[in-house]
Formats: structure tokens, sequence, C-alpha cells
């Protein structure tokens, strides 16, 4: 009996190609590493690869649907209006938001945008009133747009720069016995790099996301031109960096980036630094960028894991774990933020 042969692995696909065309930037190894990676599988979860926030607790998707409610009744409760949620995993923070929205009058259309057939098929079963979307192109421009993503800039590809002795180069990627490893490439790269961060020392790395960028970009217009509000939440930092932040995670744990591409998720920290100016230069409000516990505490997350613990006392102490998960500083807390951006015209947003 023939059975249909096994895809060729991603490590051999690029060390054919970099022997044929020479190294590939750390940004296409990234990009194509991950492509592959969330086009095969369901990543999240106990028995996958990491776990996100909506899988922790219900009241990380529950807090994220009462802040959207809370701004449409403030805005005026205007219809039609679009759900919108970039990335969404297995639908479990779409269905927890909505359900809570629901109960404030807030129904809206939802849109998913998600591109790994795998994760379709789950959300599918959680949200079968969903329409799916390969990118924002295809979502209605009319009406205003209530945007979710959670963990999905840091999954885009980044681009690196390091300063050589002979100045800025990008960092290009090259086989080395089994594992593959970083170089400097040839061509110069001085004028990618901001004036005020070019004379740094030799061996310096900067990190930049022009898929973030481009992601936010899109998302502030799409808010000046419809209304509306949006939360990117996300691991990273507040302030300039520099360093590579690249890491790969296989099965909860940290594993190198550079061995079997395509088989863990690569993910980088979010530089929520620059990603407010793109959102403002559109004319878009940026309405600050906080730690993922205060902003949760903001929002009532200790009343709330109270009232589940009361409701269900045999699962208190599980309840208060997952809360002290998404808010303690040493945890999720201060790691992960949250930045909001509403359109000009709509209420400031609570927990900023």
């Amino acid at each position: 009996m023939s059975g249909q042969a096994a895809p060729e692995s991603l490590a051999a696909v690029f060390r054919r190609l970099i022997a044929n065309t020479g190294p590939i930037s750390l940004m296409h190894y990234m990009g194509e590493a991950n492509a592959r990676y969330y086009a095969s599988r369901d990543p999240l979860g106990s028995g996958g690869d990491f776990i996100t926030a909506p899988e922790i607790s219900q009241m990380f998707g529950e807090l994220v649907g009462l802040w959207l409610a809370d701004m449409w009744i403030n805005a005026g409760r205007p219809q039609p209006v679009h759900y919108v949620e970039l990335g969404p995993g297995r639908g479990t923070l779409a269905s927890d938001a909505l359900r809570v929205a629901k109960r404030f009058g807030l129904e809206p259309e939802v849109h998913l945008v998600e591109t790994s057939p795998e994760l379709k098929h789950l959300q599918l079963a959680n949200l079968p009133q969903a329409r799916w979307h390969h990118d924002l192109s295809t979502v209605p421009s009319r009406g205003p747009i209530l945007l979710v993503a959670n963990e999905f800039l840091d999954a885009l590809p980044v681009r690196q720069l390091v300063k050589t002795a002979e100045g800025w180069r990008e960092r290009m990627v090259v086989p080395e016995g089994e594992r593959f490893i970083c170089i400097a490439g040839s061509q110069p790269m001085d004028a990618a790099v901001p004036e005020a961060r070019r004379a740094a020392e030799p061996g310096t790395i900067i990190e930049t996301c022009p898929g973030a960028a481009a992601v936010v970009y899109e998302v502030a217009g799409r808010l000046v031109q419809q209304g509306g509000a949006a939360l990117f939440i996300d691991y990273g930092h507040d302030s300039v960096q520099n360093g590579s932040t690249l890491q790969a995670v296989r099965a909860h744990q940290k594993v190198d980036p550079f061995i079997n591409p395509g088989e863990a998720d690569l993910t980088a920290l979010v530089d929520f630094a620059t990603l407010a100016p793109v959102a403002e230069s559109r004319g878009c409000r940026w309405l600050g960028t906080a730690h993922q516990g205060a902003w949760l505490q903001a929002l009532g997350i200790d009343a709330r894991a109270r009232a589940l613990a009361e409701a269900a006392p045999d699962q208190a102490e599980a309840i208060e774990s997952a809360r002290n998960r998404l808010v303690a500083e040493d945890e999720m807390g201060s790691l992960f933020k949250v930045m909001g951006l509403a359109a000009p015209g709509w209420p400031r947003g609570a927990g900023f």
C-alpha cells in the first residue's frame, strides 16, 4: 500500500535554498518557520506547545468583552458593529468576550482573521456564527470595529540589524553542522537604522517588526475611518531596547530557535514603544500601554475571581491560581502589555 510521502523538512528546504542562493535573512527564516508550524497543528493548551491567557481562565476573555461593551455603550451603541479578532486561537477569547458583551446588549457581527486550517476547524465549533478572513482587507468597512489581537504580533517575523566594524548589517541565517546560525550580511543597512541609534557600539543588535507596524497602521486607519476601538495584548516592552529577543517554545519548554525550524513556535518581544507612534501617525488615538496585571485589576478581575470561587468553592484554589498567573508581577502581569487604540471622538477606555 503506498502512503503519502512525508513533506520535506523545512531545515532541508533552507539548506538547499542557502546552498543555491546564499544566506537568507532572519526575517525570512522566522516567517517560513512559523508558516509551516501554524499550518499543521493546534499548538495551544496542555497537550500543545504553549498556553495563552484565554486558555488559563475565562476571566481574561470576560474582562476583554466587558471593556469592549463599555466602549461601545459610551460611544452611543452604534450599529452595525463588528467584533474582529486577529489570530483567534481556538476561539476561546472570542466566545468568553462575546458572552459577556451580549449581557450589555452588544451582539456584533463576528469576523476572525485566521490562516491556519487546523485552528479554523476549532474556531468553527466555538463560534459557528463567525465569518473568516485571510487578512483585514475583506472585513466590512462600514460600521465601527471592536478589534482584539492577543498574542498575535509576537509571532510576526522580526528583522534584526547588527552593528559591525564596517557599519550596520542585516542578520542572515546559514547552516552550521546540525543547526543554523546568524551571521552579518554583506549589504550596508545604515540607512535603515534611526539616526539616534546609529552610533551604537559594535555588536549591538536592533530588532524591528515590519509586520507588526503594518498591522497597527492598518487597524489605526480603519478606526479613524469607521470608528471603534482596539486592544493589542502581547508580551513585549514599552520602551526602546536593544538586543535579540527571538525565542522558540515547544511542549512548554524553551528550545533552540535554530534547530528544526517549523517544529516550534518562534516569537519575539513586541516593541510597543514604536507601535504607538505608528497608530498616532494615522490620526488614531493611542489610549496607553498598560501592564496586563494592572489593566485586569482595574477592570475588576479580583472581584470576578471571588464571585467565581463563591459559585464553585471546589474550584476556588484553581481560580486563584489562574488569577495569579494573569496578574502577578513574576508571572504574566508585567511581561505582558495591553495597548489600547480608539477612533477620534470615542471614549477614553477603562484601565489606561
